[in-house]
């Protein structure tokens, strides 16, 4: 499919376009000359942050009602469905809100998709759904799953009803599960937005940056090399990118494919932080804090699949890039008021 194609004949719906990752995701879209339309309801995301050429309904992806309407109205040939919660430590204290917004509000997702004849969709998914490996190794997507989780496990669920919904319905799907994204557009159109956000670069950025007095480690005892978590870090950017082509492929390709989405190497929570201090040749104020609730040791990809089905060549491939971009977003933020 050509650009030129995409252009003159596409429409994508984007739920949770507004959102850290779907606004990302719909600016790499209109990039590429989709038209599309935008289903947000911006308690985490932020209407600046979506591309001036889509069309943006505000309204929870929930309401079947609603997603019914703009289906029919605007007749996407996809859905890329970014919308739901994902605070693991949430999660753990309140599930029922994780099953209710994340696999109960998919699943009126896909009644809907399917009662609208819609061709394929592409699922935000999670390292989450994967038992942590003992040994700290890379997880194929043929991994163990078992969620330490609640927002693992609504994730996990949703996955099973996509593959069983396809596969009765016919709807093509492209499941990505994210490992830790990271970075911000490289053009500041947007970042990560949320206020409350628990992503670790966002917060030593906003401690890099004034924005905080301090910024806590949770839990330095793990069994890891320096005894913080390790994480899989892949910049938002070349997540986007993904997208786009996971989403052409499953167009081009008809049935199911599940990715991970990371760069095949981990990084410690002192090793994030390092590099933030590298960017501003300060120390940041960091105090140790007990481990999390849900939080695995060492959550790392296996990508060969991914390089395998995309053409997809990450540009954005280094800690100190993904700490460069959020710190310039923070500051972009900042200076908004």
């Amino acid at each position: 499919m050509s650009s030129k194609e995409a252009e003159v004949t596409d429409t994508i719906l984007i739920t949770g376009g507004a959102g850290y990752i779907g606004s990302h995701a719909a600016w790499a879209c209109a990039d590429r000359g989709y038209r599309l339309v935008v289903l947000d309801d911006l308690s985490a995301g932020r209407e600046a942050s979506i591309p001036p050429s889509a069309e943006f309904v505000r309204g929870d992806v929930g309401d079947e009602a609603l997603l019914g309407r703009v289906l029919s109205d605007f007749a996407p040939r996809a859905v890329m469905h970014f919308a739901g919660r994902i605070v693991v430590p949430e999660s753990v204290e309140n599930p029922i809100k994780y099953y209710r917004e994340n696999t109960c509000a998919s699943l009126g997702v896909l009644n809907r998709l399917v009662e609208a004849g819609t061709q394929a969709m592409l699922f935000s998914s999670t390292a989450a759904v994967y038992a942590p490996r003992a040994d700290g190794g890379a997880l194929s997507e043929d991994a163990a799953k078992v969620p330490l989780s609640p927002y693992g496990q609504s994730k996990l669920m949703t996955e099973a009803m996509i593959r069983d919904v396809g596969a009765a319905h016919g709807l093509s799907a492209a499941v990505l599960r994210y490992f830790n994204v990271a970075g911000a557009d490289p053009a500041m159109r947007t970042g990560q937005s949320t206020p409350d956000a628990t992503h670790l670069l966002k917060i030593a950025s906003q401690t890099a940056i004034g924005e905080r007095e301090k910024m806590q480690l949770f839990g330095d005892d793990y069994d890891t090399p320096d005894g913080t978590c390790v994480r899989d870090y892949i910049h938002v950017s070349d997540l986007a990118e993904a997208h786009v082509l996971a989403l052409e492929h499953v167009l081009e390709n008809p049935g199911q494919v599940t990715l991970n989405c990371g760069y095949g190497r981990g990084a410690s929570v002192k090793e994030v932080i390092a590099a933030v201090e590298r960017c501003t040749n300060e120390r940041l104020n960091v105090e140790i804090a007990p481990r999390r609730a849900g939080d695995a040791p060492a959550l790392v990809a296996d990508v060969t699949r991914i390089h395998e089905t995309l053409d997809w060549t990450p540009k954005h491939d280094d800690l100190e890039v993904m700490a460069k971009t959020a710190m310039e977003w923070e500051r972009k933020l900042a200076a908004e008021g």
